[in-house]
Order: structure tokens, then sequence, then C-alpha cells
């Protein structure tokens, strides 16, 4: 796929108005959710509960995308039709959530790594073959005493950027979210100074794996303060250091 078709992908997911639905709960999230209200996780109530999504009347109208995990993308309605062909033949994009999830990092208490590297260009292969147009990896960054280290932004920089190259290389529009979490109790100034730290780092590892800027979609974080900070910032103040720090930080080429 040319730079200009993944732009095209890109630019539909971020059509006016319309938004891109998450259905990609991994298992034990989503037996989380069932469990409250005492429905049991078996395939088919997944299935199912999807499905309801997926069905709804007047979605296309709403959504651009949606992001599938692993088992969903293989899945079908009642009827057999397939859930990504169901998606495209109402004008949805089907995407899929391609990372294992964030990890220890060895060396560095409280902060996390992604996995999932390993075996990625085969896979993405596979869910291209499936329908897939686009694709998903979440990095987190965890603000405490004495963190983020440089060490940790860098290494999940360096991973996002390879994902969003082995993505291009498919054919797939990456969604890069490197996400700093409003987990503690700093203020809205230190999360707008670790944002912008993995901001940076994140553009510059994207643009060194060659990875075309015009093709890939950014999924930031708000820049607010830590749910436990004793000053809270107000609407107006997020608003502001948000759209601030983004503007210093992402590169106009991003869709």
């Amino acid at each position: 796929m040319t730079t200009q078709e993944l732009e095209s992908v890109a630019r539909a997911l971020v059509s006016k108005g319309k938004g891109i639905l998450a259905a990609d709960e991994s298992s034990g999230t989503i037996k989380k959710r069932f469990d409250s209200i005492n429905l049991a996780s078996t395939e088919e109530n997944r299935r199912s509960y999807r499905e309801l999504f997926f069905t709804t009347p007047g979605a296309e109208n709403f959504i651009s995308g949606v992001i599938l995990f692993d088992e969903t993308i293989r899945q079908a309605t009642a009827d057999g039709n397939p859930f990504t062909a169901l998606l495209a033949q109402k004008g949805i994009m089907p995407g899929i959530k391609v990372d294992k999830g964030a990890k220890d990092m060895a060396g560095f208490p409280g902060e996390k790594i992604t996995e999932g590297l390993d075996g990625l260009r085969e896979s993405l292969k596979e869910y291209v073959g499936l329908g897939a147009r686009f694709a998903k990896w979440r990095a987190v960054i965890t603000i405490g005493r004495g963190i983020p280290t440089r060490c940790c932004i860098e290494a999940n920089a360096e991973a996002l950027a390879r994902y969003a190259a082995l993505c291009q290389e498919a054919g797939l529009v990456p969604i890069v979210e490197p996400e700093v979490l409003m987990d503690g109790d700093h203020d809205i100034e230190r999360c707008e100074e670790a944002t912008s730290a993995t901001l940076r780092s994140v553009f510059s590892h994207l643009q060194e794996h060659r990875v075309a800027l015009e093709g890939i979609l950014l999924k930031p974080n708000m820049v607010i303060s830590g749910k436990k900070c004793p000053r809270q910032a107000d609407v107006a103040q997020v608003a502001e250091a948000t759209v601030r720090c983004l503007r210093r930080n992402v590169p106009a080429a991003v869709p």
C-alpha cells in the first residue's frame, strides 16, 4: 500500500463527526465486565455481545472504524457473516489490537514495557487477509518519584516505531498510542512535561524507522492532573495544556 493509500485510510478514520469503537477487550478484561452482570464469559457470549454493537442500525453514521481483538476478528454474526465483512459492508473499517500488553520493565520498578514484536510481521499478514485495515499498539508511561526514566520512554518509543513500520509494510495504518497515565498525585505541569518528553521521543523514533507520518494515527492522553493530586486542574487548563503540548510536539503531517 502506498503512502497515499495509507493516508486515505487514516483520514477516513478521523472523518468529521465520527469516532473509533474499541471492541478489543482482552479475554480477562471482558470476563470482569461479564462477571459484574453474572454472565459467563464464553466465546458465544462474547461473540453475541460484540454483534450487538456491529449490527446497530445507523452505527456507520457515527463510527469510522472498530478495533477488534484476535478472537473477534475471526468471528461472524449468528447467520455466518464474518464481522470484518459486515463492518466493511457498512463502510466501517475493521482494525486489530496487536500488542501483548504492558509488562514490568526489568530493572525499572514501577515502569512498564509493552511486548508483542516477536512474530508480528507474520501476524500482520494474517490480519490483513482477515480484512483488517489498521492496527493499534498501546504503550504506558507512569509518573511517580523518579519516573518516567529516559530509558523507559525510549524503550517504549522504539517498540512503537518498530510496530508502526511493520504495519505500514503490511499495508495497515498504525494507531500509535503512547499513554501517559493519570494515576498518581502529580500536578498538570508534571504531566505536560512527561507527555512532551514522550511525544518527542516517539516521533523521533518513528522518523528514524522511516515511518510515513501521513499514514499513522496518534492516540494521545490528555494533559491532566494526577487522580490523587490535591490541586485538580479545571477543564480550561486541561484544554489549554493539552493543545499546547500537541502543537509543540506532534508534526503537522499526522492526520
